[in-house]
């Protein structure tokens, strides 16, 4: 007797009520399609969401990969294999990677993993070490400029949510979030519609792929700066290092800059050199905080579910009579709002969760659109100039490190309006009742709002072309700090995606 053919095909919108369990999967394929459950085999999870639209009906939502012996009307599965470019091992060139953020992280694995041993510049420490700077700072107030919530091994993302939730749609994202899996993080993460990591495992995951990147051959060079560059003919030559105190140069066939949008000194580098690059919009605003049951009362109905469905999330926005854009961005559930200088002098609030999300608070970013016509001149580092100014003028308001704080009846006149330009002052105060509206008590009497907030994005955009090479040739800008990402994982594509590119020059 000839043996079953089984076709693997993708099914979406499989239901299933909050009391049930996915092992109820196959039954549920099997009446939506009205075919035998014995025909059915094996099957993958490849989204699950959550349906809280017609509360108290809350439902689990699944996208489904099955195999059939039928044949069905159903698309086939598609396949998630990332299938890297063949390398020729034979081509000796010195790659240089600096920045081990996501995107730096990802272009050293891919190289890594292709053969090649990439050598990453980090002016940052190790994790670990990193992690005790931060600690001091935050408790006595001692900045490390070089060690901080912004830079160091895993860039900013990892005093963050770790959110995976990103807007592109690249066949790199699996292999990432697959990447991610592979070194410590939960397995849900493949699948969930809005996955996180969690700052806490975040760091245990990023120190595993470090350690993966060294054992391929790649090096990583902890408390080494990037001071400067040769270009000869228009062409990088060697870079300059500053390695605690102790000058280096270093000769380098391929420069990625992965350099997330705080390394304002690079920038200013880069300029020097007439890297071509432009100014960039980008966001202003505060952090708003909520008790998370506020918010679990909201979304589901009943706060208790969040034992269940985990801390709810939410996303706003709204539009002032200006046309600003109004919005939350970076929502921490359970989560903490945390000071986030990098340089002296500086106030600069983020928002940070565990992999638990079981804090108290919920909180979010607030922003209001920047516009270039907002900018004091056309200088292309006229975006990192205004991000100072405020920065600058939150600190010098009270002469230490911490970040100020208004309830939203007195918001209008506290020190942290003033330390807003008007425009998102009124914009902010224009539209708070138009998202409470949408999420009850959003403005209520339990908000509170913390700040300034000032880096939603980088506030430059290096010029690049088909090949990610700026017209400085052998050098790459790269991920968010280069204006072309915006979060963990679009970053992380697009360190690929340079390494990638690169791979294929050698070749």
């Amino acid at each position: 007797m000839p043996k079953q053919k089984f076709q693997k095909y993708r099914i979406n919108e499989i239901r299933l009520n909050l009391d049930e369990t996915s092992e109820i999967i196959p039954k549920k394929i099997a009446g939506k399609l009205k075919i035998s459950q014995n025909t059915i085999g094996s099957y993958e999870i490849v989204r699950q969401s959550i349906d809280a639209r017609r509360k108290p009906k809350i439902q689990w939502v699944y996208t489904i990969d099955f195999f059939c012996s039928l044949k069905l009307n159903l698309p086939f599965a598609k396949e998630r294999i990332y299938l890297p470019p063949k390398a020729n091992l034979s081509k000796d060139k010195q790659i240089v990677i600096v920045g081990f953020g996501p995107c730096g992280i990802f272009a050293a694995l891919t190289f890594a993993q292709m053969g090649y041993q990439p050598i990453v510049i980090e002016r940052g420490k190790d994790v670990d070490a990193r992690t005790k700077d931060v600690q001091s700072f935050w408790s006595e107030g001692k900045l490390n400029p070089d060690s901080n919530v912004q830079f160091g091994e895993g860039g900013a993302g990892a005093f963050s949510d770790g959110k995976l939730t990103t807007g592109i749609n690249d066949m790199r994202i699996f292999k990432i979030l697959s990447e991610f899996h592979c070194f410590g993080a939960d397995e849900e993460i493949l699948f969930k519609q809005k996955p996180h990591i969690g700052t806490d495992v975040l760091k245990i995951v990023v120190k595993r792929i470090r350690e993966e990147i060294i054992r391929l051959g790649g090096k990583i060079l902890f408390e080494t700066k990037l001071i400067d560059f040769t270009v000869e003919d228009e062409k990088i030559k060697a870079i300059h290092l500053d390695q605690k105190g102790h000058h280096l140069t270093m000769p380098c066939d391929k420069l990625i800059l992965a350099i997330g949008h705080s390394a304002r000194d690079t920038f200013r580098q880069c300029l020097n050199h007439n890297v071509a690059m432009v100014q960039k919009p980008f966001s202003i605003g505060t952090r708003i905080q909520h008790p998370q049951n506020l918010i679990n009362m909201d979304q589901y109905g009943d706060p208790n579910l969040a034992q269940k469905l985990g801390a709810a999330e939410y996303k706003l926005h709204a539009k002032s009579q200006s046309g600003r854009g109004v919005y939350t961005f970076c929502m921490c559930p359970g989560g903490e709002v945390i000071l986030a200088s990098s340089a002296a002098n500086q106030i600069v609030s983020n928002g940070m969760s565990l992999h638990a999300r079981d804090g108290q608070f919920a909180n979010s970013a607030l922003l209001v659109d920047v516009r270039m016509g907002d900018f004091a001149n056309e200088n292309p580092l006229a975006g990192v100039e205004f991000q100072e100014y405020w920065e600058n003028k939150a600190y010098d308001l009270q002469n230490k490190y911490e970040l100020l704080q208004s309830d939203i009846p007195s918001f209008l006149n506290s020190d942290l309006a003033s330390v807003l330009p008007d425009f998102a002052k009124s914009a902010i105060l224009e539209t708070l009742p138009i998202l409470d509206k949408k999420l009850l008590g959003f403005a209520g009497e339990s908000a509170l709002l913390l700040g300034p907030e000032t880096r939603s994005s980088s506030p430059v955009r290096f010029i690049r072309d088909k090949s990610f090479q700026s017209n400085i040739k052998n050098l790459y800008p790269a991920g968010e700090g280069a204006g072309y990402a915006g979060g963990i994982m679009s970053a992380a594509v697009d360190g690929m995606k340079v390494a990638e590119q690169i791979i294929s020059e050698i070749n």
